[in-house]
């Protein structure tokens, strides 16, 4: 989980602060100090925590914060600012051309996961009413332009390729003539990258932009890489003059200095992070949701519209129905657990949660619950129609019968249908709550 180690040691700062019921500028100092190592060992640019913590302290210090009857709470809100400011402080979108026709020039380094990233943003762009075409301008990487057919299929996106042109300025050119009068609205240039910035690729990327005059021009940096992905930015930026970034395998950085640090850096704004591998994890990068994600606050706005994209409200009606009149089946259970997966899993949904993305995360294991939720499908999956409507008939011959079909223990399957018992009588019990205690009872979580 991205931001793992410093998300734990700020809440512990935190934590420690709310114990004091007056905080002194002494509390403050010894404060201030933890969060800059804790900064550090985030591998946030060393200039940059210096003015976050300046910053931080300058305003901590003020008498309307030292006076307050909570000046933990004070505090926490000054640093949580202070994070959203250092990330951008807004979302920063996409700049779409006015004639209707948008050309993006994706940028990076070798192994950044340019390419499926072009995918990635050409689903994005798709699922909000766009007409993309992906184009192979990188002529140099073996395989390159097979990767970006593959990853077009897979998304139902054109491809452009000229296999035998040895020039991509030329690729580029002919790519957006082509995209222009079939139709399409947003061109996406999927060029070459190399080990590391240098003079031959810094100028092919100048001849494409020449060539093309894209209306953004996204650089994908890794965030694995730390600084040195932060310094690339800021190469590439110098020469070729950037417009936004994209942030690949964030998932998968436990410290997200890169994240904290590329804005201050380069005054370029992340538009996207990488959040998985699928070609859907891609997502708009807000500052402020993940400042509250850092600082143990959750980030329900995003868990509100993966469950809008995710869930049919038609479903949600019929549901609602089926447990208002106690005609909750394992069918039904399936599906939901089928919800649960395409919003991103347990582990995504809990990073989501007020509270827990640190020690409470560290009280739930992640690997079993992703392996149970397997479990249950192919038990459920084992059953006929009739024992899916009415588990009551399930006698031992028949557990028998999908222990031997799902592979997994009888033990197992009469504790999916506890499981079930269980899920069903809270479901009947949330539909029986009036409306008033429902939406109180939303507006608590």
């Amino acid at each position: 989980m991205a931001f793992e180690g410093l998300s734990e040691k700020l809440q512990g700062v935190f934590k420690k602060l709310k114990g004091k019921g007056v905080l002194t500028e002494a509390d403050i100092n010894d404060a201030m100090r933890e969060v800059k190592l804790a900064l550090l060992e985030a591998d946030v640019n060393f200039k940059v925590v210096k003015q976050f913590v300046d910053s931080v302290k300058e305003k901590a210090m003020g008498q309307d914060v030292l006076s307050s009857l909570t000046p933990a709470q004070q505090v926490i809100k000054i640093v949580h600012d202070e994070l959203v400011a250092l990330m951008g402080g807004t979302n920063s979108r996409l700049t779409y051309s006015p004639s209707g026709f948008t050309v993006i020039l994706m940028a990076g380094l070798q192994g950044t996961g340019k390419t499926t990233t072009c995918g990635k943003l050409a689903n994005y762009l798709k699922k909000n009413g766009k007409k993309p075409m992906l184009a192979a301008c990188d002529i140099y990487r073996p395989a390159a332009i097979d990767q970006l057919e593959i990853v077009g299929k897979s998304v139902n996106v054109p491809v452009f390729t000229m296999r035998d042109c040895k020039e991509p300025e030329i690729i580029a050119e002919k790519a957006k003539k082509e995209a222009e009068y079939k139709g399409y609205d947003v061109l996406i240039l999927d060029t070459s990258g190399r080990l590391h910035i240098d003079d031959e690729l810094m100028d092919e990327l100048v001849r494409i932009k020449k060539r093309t005059k894209p209306h953004e021009i996204l650089l994908v940096i890794d965030a694995m890489m730390g600084q040195d992905a932060v310094n690339a930015a800021a190469g590439f930026n110098d020469r070729l003059g950037i417009d936004g970034i994209i942030m690949t395998k964030l998932d998968g950085d436990t410290r997200g200095g890169a994240a904290l640090s590329t804005k201050s850096v380069t005054g370029k704004p992340i538009k996207f992070i990488g959040v998985g591998e699928k070609l859907d994890a891609l997502e708009p990068f807000h500052p402020e949701r993940m400042a509250s994600r850092i600082l143990g606050m959750g980030d329900m706005l995003s868990l509100i519209e993966k469950a809008q994209e995710n869930i049919d409200e038609e479903k949600a009606a019929e549901l609602e129905q089926k447990m208002k009149k106690n005609e909750f089946t394992l069918e039904d259970f399936l599906d939901q657990i089928g919800q649960i997966k395409k919003m991103g899993g347990l582990t995504k949904l809990l990073d989501m949660l007020p509270g827990m993305n640190s020690n409470q995360m560290k009280n739930v294991d992640m690997e079993n619950s992703e392996k149970e939720f397997i479990q249950m499908e192919a038990i459920i999956q084992s059953m006929t129609k009739e024992e899916r409507k009415n588990p009551d008939i399930l006698n031992a011959s028949r557990r028998k019968r999908i222990s031997a079909g799902s592979g997994q223990p009888v033990s197992r399957i009469n504790n999916l249908i506890r499981k079930y018992e269980d899920a069903k009588k809270m479901m009947k019990q949330f539909s029986n709550a009036p409306k008033f205690k429902r939406s109180r009872m939303f507006k608590g979580f």
